[in-house]
């Protein structure tokens, strides 16, 4: 079974679960989302979205596309959007081949994908496609700390955390390099920094 397969399989068993978890990091997504600096009538894309949880934090002065793998995440998404009032178009759809045309963004947020999804560097490649020049990225996710090593404990760890839930093992700026996008602010947040919020920006 290949690891997309998986994916699907393993966070449709978590979807009815998965705020108990999502809201332990409500803080830094809410963060993120602040960090973004949204103005009225900007398009904002959520790829991975999940459940919803950022619906919460976003303003209702703007249009919000979300994307999850997942149709049992949908589902629970749409019923949190209908739910808060938050007009949200919602999708099925895999992170790494957007079904939306170059530059339709003018934000995109990606919120605890980039350890997840198989190929993080082809998520982030068309994150970078579908927004617009200008436009702002926000990553979210845990990822080994910069300048260090993968430990054999980390490694070994791994094993486990890759197959149920999340690869713990990735640096982000090799993922980051095989992009034209400028980062402009990195913090540190979660479990002693091993979770970071990222502003990127795609050049004019």
């Amino acid at each position: 079974m290949n690891r997309t397969n998986w994916n699907i399989i393993r966070y449709t068993m978590y979807a009815p679960g998965y705020d108990l978890l999502g809201k332990m990091l409500d803080n830094s997504r809410k963060f993120g989302i602040e960090l973004a600096q949204l103005t009225p009538d900007e398009k904002v894309l959520i790829v991975g979205a999940g459940t919803g949880l950022d619906l919460l934090y976003l303003p209702e002065n703007i249009s919000v596309t979300a994307t999850d793998i997942t149709p049992a995440m949908i589902t629970l998404l749409k019923r949190r959007s209908l739910r808060l009032n938050r007009p949200t178009e919602a999708f099925v759809m895999d992170g790494q081949r957007l079904d939306f045309s170059d530059a339709s963004f003018d934000v995109v947020l990606l919120h605890l994908i980039l350890a997840v999804i198989p190929d993080p560097v082809a998520c982030i490649r068309e994150a970078e496609r579908v927004l617009k020049p200008g436009g702002r990225m926000i990553v979210f996710d845990k990822f080994v700390r910069t300048g260090k090593a993968v430990s054999w404990k980390r490694r070994l760890i791994n094993t486990f955390t890759t197959v149920m839930f999340s690869d713990i093992t990735r640096h982000f700026e090799p993922i980051a390099a095989q992009t034209q996008l400028n980062i402009m602010a990195d913090y540190a947040r979660d479990f002693g920094g091993n979770f970071r919020v990222i502003l990127l920006k795609k050049a004019h």
